[in-house]
């Protein structure tokens, strides 16, 4: 959710930050800017909407200067238009900013009790006022930025540049990530490493409270109480290539169609199969001692807490509670003993997960995180790192990293399992687990006829999803993914749940998605599913050929899955229940890729 990018460098920087802005496009924005110091004095472009806006006045009216800051804005404060796009200029102050700040009222009401005007909504036009006004009292960069700092609430990522300094450029983190690149004679500073590739593999991660003053040729570092601080230099590893989308349509197809590589080195780093194994990274703690797990995530990882609850819970026999991020500090949650506080998150930032895992820390909880970004804030606070190995995910909407999620929770639970003395069979395990990716492959095989039932569902004003057991919440995130990409109201249900009130809305308007292979809980899902066929219901069965076999007739499609066991049942089906949710996003003509209001990663409250 919104991106920075700085550069100090040695020739015309705006091409550079533009290139740095299409690496955070990723992140979800409405309107984008950039600011460059040229001949002492700030000359900057803003333009609402995609960055071929912000390019095509960029060809238009070219912007010199060898150092600059460059921002796209998902708008909090104020409409996504041009006054309210980033980079902000007050005076010699130019300022962008990640997140929010929840004090700006009152600090503006002082800004305009002194005859301040203001040219935006933004709370963030707050921060440069402050800081201008602490140059203009005579206040040198630096002081002026340490000085300010103290008084914002709430959490906020800055980049900051001074037009009578134009060889130094401010940063500051506090709740959402930043991070400092190291060049020759030229420096940077990025929301993420991913955004400075091109520019360096040479990174450094601004702590919580951190700032940075940064020039040319030195990078000085400061705590939260102003003390001069060193952070480790480290090799980024991140690719200096654009994402391409290769074959594909849509950056979301491509990556529905990498789940079963993704997914086999995720589950490569965790699987032994010489000794039948399912291994863990190295554990400074006894799982043994484990008797409640407490799972926190917000949209899709938290569905991947409720599949992994039904696992732990049948394989480990130790309760599980899954809470949603944003409203887990707030209910005052009761921490027992012999906790294992468990986040999952594919960028590691998430705000409303990051807080949380440092409330579980705080009452000395033992935490652990299935996280895809090894360098992020989570990865490095939690004290287990389950890593998932999906690479870069560009869609907004999750899909690989969602099954690379789920196949660590599989590994989490069966070594819980084995701690407690209650994996009857691990082989059989790592057999079943190690047949996901052909398993995926054979799913992908019918995305075409996926696609050509996807204009039923598109007329469609509202889609109803149906599962038991851990398909019910893969319903939860069918239901989800055709929210957010095609716009069409859907919810999922537990199949039983339907007589409880959801029946209600059944008729002949109203698909209904039903994923159920065969197996224990098949008959009573069909049950349910033929209560609603009897009422007009549009049924879409998701089975394997068992399944379709006993249940097919009277469906307007069925797409067949191939036989797998219940363990690895919601990798594979995730895969149908992803390319529907795609196939109607494109017949209806969305933006897939970049749903409106929607932000890959969500760094604030």
């Amino acid at each position: 959710m919104c991106g920075i990018v700085g550069i100090l460098g040695q020739e015309p920087v705006a091409d550079r930050l533009l290139d740095g802005l299409k690496r955070l496009e990723y992140r979800g924005y409405d309107s984008a800017g950039i600011c460059t110091v040229h001949g002492g004095d700030f000359d900057r472009r803003r333009a609402p909407g995609k960055l071929k806006n912000l390019a095509q006045r960029l060809a238009e009216e070219p912007l010199p200067g060898d150092s600059g800051i460059a921002h796209t804005r998902w708008a909090t404060h104020g409409a996504p238009t041009v006054d309210n796009a980033h980079p902000h200029i007050v005076g010699d102050v130019v300022l962008v900013h990640n997140g929010i700040i929840e004090n700006f009222k009152p600090l503006r009401d002082e800004l305009l009790a002194e005859g301040r005007e203001f040219k935006s909504q933004t709370d963030t036009e707050v921060v440069a006022h402050l800081i201008a006004r602490e140059i203009e009292r005579g206040a040198e960069p630096r002081a002026a930025l340490a000085a300010v700092l103290p008084r914002l609430h709430g959490a906020f990522a800055l980049g900051v540049m001074v037009r009578t300094h134009p060889d130094l450029l401010l940063g500051a983190r506090l709740g959402a990530p930043l991070t400092v690149g190291y060049g020759d004679g030229e420096n940077f500073l990025g929301s993420d490493a991913l955004a400075l590739a091109p520019l360096t593999q040479r990174i450094a991660y601004l702590e919580e409270g951190d700032w940075v003053a940064i020039t040319r040729d030195e990078v000085e570092i400061y705590d939260r109480d102003n003390q001069r601080v060193t952070r480790p230099i480290v090799n980024s590893g991140a690719s200096g290539q654009l994402m391409d989308k290769g074959n594909h349509r849509h950056f979301m197809q491509k990556e529905i169609y990498e789940q079963p590589v993704v997914v086999a080195q995720t589950l490569r780093s965790y699987l032994r199969p010489l000794e039948a194994q399912v291994a863990l990274p190295d554990i400074e703690f006894d799982l043994s001692s484990v008797e409640r797990v407490v799972v926190v995530a917000c949209g899709t990882a938290s569905y991947v807490g409720m599949i992994g609850k039904y696992w732990i819970e049948q394989l480990a026999r130790i309760p599980v509670e899954v809470d949603v991020a944003s409203e887990y500090r707030y209910r005052d949650p009761v921490l027992l003993p012999n906790t294992l506080g468990l986040v999952i998150s594919q960028s590691g930032e998430t705000a409303d997960t990051l807080a949380a895992l440092r409330h579980m820390k705080a009452a000395g909880v033992t935490t652990g995180g299935i996280i895809n970004v090894p360098t992020s804030s989570m990865a490095r606070e939690v004290d287990l790192l389950l890593p998932t190995h999906a690479g870069p995910e560009i869609g907004v909407a999750s899909t690989k990293a969602f099954t690379c999620q789920l196949a660590v929770m599989a590994a989490l639970a069966t070594n819980l399992a084995r701690a407690k003395g209650r994996l009857a069979d691990e082989a059989d395990v790592v057999e079943h687990l190690q047949h996901v990716p052909e398993a995926m492959s054979m799913a992908l095989a019918h995305d075409a006829e996926i696609e050509a039932m996807a204009p039923k569902i598109a007329a469609a004003r509202d889609v109803l999803y149906l599962g038991r057991g851990p398909e019910f919440p893969l319903a939860l995130e069918g239901a989800l993914k055709l929210k957010e990409i095609s716009y069409i109201h859907a919810e999922g249900y537990a199949s039983g749940e339907m007589k409880h009130g959801p029946i209600a809305l059944i008729d002949e308007q109203v698909p209904l998605i039903v994923i159920a292979p065969s197996g224990p809980l098949f008959d009573k899902t069909v049950s349910n599913m033929q209560e609603a066929q009897a009422r007009g219901a549009q049924v879409v069965l998701i089975s394997d050929a068992e399944g379709i076999a006993q249940a097919g007739e009277n469906t307007i499609a069925t797409i067949e899955m191939p036989k797998v066991h219940p363990l690895i049942a919601p990798l594979v089906y995730a895969v149908p229940v992803q390319l529907l949710a795609y196939h109607v996003a494109v017949a209806k003509g969305t933006d897939v890729d970049q749903p409106r209001n929607l932000a890959k990663s969500v760094t604030v409250e």
